[in-house]
């Protein structure tokens, strides 16, 4: 376990769902939320949760259909993977210790899920800072050559009948690998920037089932995250959210973030930092620093 040892690791059933999650940290330490993303699992955070736990009660979760939680097969309008139902079974994670209100902080797909949380538990999220996303609607509402090619997967792994998961699933190591070399920045090894035990544990929990799961992630945020996103495009995240970035990704080269951020939240800061997309795994120390600063 690349985590501290006074790390405690749980597994929980909720509504039929396992879910597994690693929690550390001061007895009176306002407790904070970890949420990962793709293609990764709550171990893409080891680098950044010795010295945040000092300060926080750090919760870091697999999410639905990711490293060693549940991956149930998708249902016919992917409803059981929407970010909706996603943020809720976080927040019955937080409900289990007993967390009544706490910080959270998401990356990729996790910052998807923090998103919504947002929405839908403005009582419970104190703070909340998102990873290397614009938000999922302003994305495909915007959708043009650029978008398609930087972000080909997004239209690939939304394809029916098992087609990606079938393509996925002649290589998985090769697929997942290749993503953490192409979204981060190219000009690090490789080595320097992910650690061969992180990677060895997200190929491991990348089998057939979990291939399925992340796909139905996908499918979910281009049908029924859209149709949840276009109904409450007028509500605004309320708590101060803290938005970072990489500065050699698609998503700064592409967008002006904190502008885009600025229409879906009412009180918004941040910056890029210089890295690739996998910033808690490329620049730990800044990460760590920015999240210190935020959540005080």
């Amino acid at each position: 376990m690349l985590f501290p040892n006074r790390f405690k690791k749980e597994s929980i059933k909720y509504k039929g769902i396992d879910f597994n999650f690693v929690h550390a940290g001061p007895s009176r330490g306002i407790p904070l939320l970890l949420l990962h993303g793709y293609p990764q699992t709550h171990t893409m955070w080891h680098k950044v949760v010795d010295e945040l736990s000092k300060k926080y009660y750090v919760v870091c979760p697999d999410l639905k259909g990711y490293g060693d939680s549940s991956k149930p097969r998708g249902m016919e309008d992917h409803k059981n993977y929407s970010k909706k139902v996603m943020a809720e079974e976080m927040v019955n994670i937080m409900d289990y210790l007993d967390f009544k209100t706490f910080y959270v902080a998401g990356h990729d797909r996790g910052a998807r899920v923090t998103h919504r949380m947002c929405l839908d538990y403005p009582d419970r999220v104190l703070k909340a800072c998102v990873m290397d996303i614009a938000p999922t609607y302003h994305m495909f509402e915007n959708t043009n050559q650029k978008f398609a090619t930087g972000y080909y997967h997004w239209f690939f792994l939304i394809q029916p009948d098992n087609l990606p998961e079938t393509l996925i699933g002649s290589n998985a190591k090769y697929y997942l690998t290749e993503k953490l070399k192409r979204w981060s920045d190219q000009d690090v090894a490789f080595d320097d920037k992910f650690d061969p035990s992180a990677v060895e544990e997200y190929v491991r929990c990348f089998d057939e089932d979990s291939i399925h799961a992340t796909c139905e992630d996908y499918r979910a945020a281009a049908t029924v995250d859209m149709n949840d996103d276009f109904e409450d495009r007028k509500k605004k995240v309320e708590m101060q959210l803290l938005v970072l970035w990489g500065r050699y990704g698609f998503i700064h080269k592409s967008y002006d973030v904190l502008k885009i951020w600025k229409d879906y939240a009412l009180k918004v800061q941040g910056k890029a930092l210089d890295c690739g997309h996998f910033l808690p795994e490329e620049k730990p120390k800044e990460v760590i620093e920015e999240l210190i600063k935020f959540f005080k």
